[in-house]
């Protein structure tokens, strides 16, 4: 069992085991430690989101780092798919970001990129985990002479916005057209705007003032519904709900109607399918992805896996069957032929890219019809097997004996909070409700 690395790096309550300063500290050390090489000095990229306590852990993962004889090349506020950018670009030993993407501000998180612009991998996650635990980190301390120096890279932020706009098509232009931005308060704010006023659009931008403690407060992805308001009474053609960390996105049409990360592929994946961009005619989500997906790509002839819960899955089956696109739900996507990582940022453009390429409104390119979903989330004091617990697994497959066909039960944990979900998708509203209910207050009497 891993003691610090979940689905999604390392996450917790700000100044708690593991997000304390220590161990922020003894991370650093141990990444840098497994980046030496004879003769080189290893160089480590640091960026954080906008969360109050991404200060306490970015000092002391800047004193670990440096301590243990590494550089330190210190962004600031960039999101995650910016410091994955950097650390390629800047052909850095490693990345890491401090933020809890969308979870409130109270919580964050440390996650570390690899050299390659990639998530560190499972090995080397167990490598950091054993060297911080089997107490190996006091000999790693350089002495004076060889300790690392601390960097402030002043143009980082000038750097990504250049990236992400090379991934819109040159031919192409936002001018004339209307976008609304909701930023979450969060690590996007200052380099969205940008992005999108210098490609031309006309940018109205919401939850773009972050003072540390309103980060994804009713905002960003997780709440669209404001957004949604603002895009019609705008007369915006778009707009477009980012995380704290922007590596995820959820988008508005014209007419106020939300778009899940599943329509959003099913949008981009048709466009690309008919340019002959969709490598291996492929499509790589999660098992939480709507049956309506399902549907869209079957009838668009395009092949599509699932995986299990979390883009570090997906990403590896995309990797292993050579797709270029693939995600999540929540709206985190992965477009490989630009970028290593999710990018709520870069999304965002190649739905802008096929409006302009169809001269049409968002709301006449959807593809996929969602199926009626309902999802609870529990807040749960530990995380037992769900299968042991025959409460719980007698309500599941009593909700799946009575949908059949025509839906489908999927209950989880989440790998980055307390929490367990309950999702249940069916042929009507009332039955999902109904029977996501029912498992919910199971799952309560046994683990809330």
């Amino acid at each position: 069992m891993r003691k610090l690395f979940g689905t999604d790096g390392i996450r917790g309550v700000a100044n708690a085991f593991p997000m304390t300063a220590d161990m922020a500290l003894k991370v650093g050390m141990a990444i840098a430690h497994t980046c030496r090489k004879k003769g080189h000095t290893p160089r480590i990229v640091i960026g954080k989101d906008t969360r109050i306590s991404s200060y306490m852990i970015e000092y002391a993962l800047v004193s670990g780092v440096c301590s243990a004889g590494a550089d330190a090349l210190i962004v600031g506020v960039m999101p995650t798919p910016g410091v994955a950018f950097l650390t390629q670009s800047m052909r850095a030993d490693a990345g890491i970001v401090i933020s809890a993407s969308h979870n409130p501000y109270e919580d964050n998180g440390i996650k570390v990129f690899a050299k390659s612009g990639f998530k560190l991998a499972d090995e080397r996650e167990a490598e950091v985990e054993d060297l911080i635990f089997s107490e190996q980190l006091i000999p790693i301390a350089s002495t004076p002479h060889k300790l690392g120096k601390a960097y402030r890279i002043d143009d980082a932020r000038g750097r990504y916005v250049v990236f992400v706009k090379n991934t819109f098509p040159s031919d192409l232009t936002l001018e004339g057209m209307k976008i609304v931005l909701d930023c979450a308060n969060g690590a996007t704010y200052k380099v969205a705007p940008e992005v999108f006023f210098e490609l031309g659009a006309e940018v109205i931008c919401l939850a773009n003032s972050p003072d540390g403690r309103n980060i994804n407060l009713e905002s960003g992805s997780q709440h669209p519904e404001r957004l949604a308001d603002a895009v019609v009474k705008g007369g915006a053609q778009a707009g477009f709900a980012l995380d704290g960390d922007g590596d995820r996105v959820i988008t508005v049409d014209d007419k106020g109607n939300i778009l899940t990360g599943d329509q959003e592929l099913a949008i981009c994946a048709k466009s690309m399918k008919a340019q002959g961009r969709l490598k291996n005619n492929l499509v790589v989500t999660t098992v939480m992805s709507n049956l309506g997906l399902n549907v869209a790509l079957r009838e668009l002839g395009i092949a599509h896996v699932q995986t299990k819960v979390g883009d570090r899955n997906v990403l590896e089956e995309m990797q292993g069957r050579g797709a270029v696109v693939g995600g999540e739900d929540c709206g985190h996507i992965f477009f490989l032929d630009h970028h290593a990582t999710g990018d709520g940022i870069i999304t965002a453009l190649q739905i802008l890219r096929v409006m302009c390429e169809k001269d049409k409104p968002l709301s006449e390119l959807a593809v996929m019809a969602r199926f009626p979903q309902t999802l609870v989330n529990i807040t749960i004091r530990s995380k037992p097997d769900l299968e042991a617990i025959p409460e719980v697994v007698a309500a599941v497959r009593q909700a799946e004996s009575a949908l059949g066909e025509r839906g489908r039960v999927l209950v989880r944990y989440s790998g980055t909070q307390r929490m367990c979900r309950v999702m249940v998708e069916g042929p009507t509203l009332e039955e999902t409700e109904k029977y996501s209910a029912m498992i919910a207050a199971a799952v309560r009497k046994k683990l809330a």
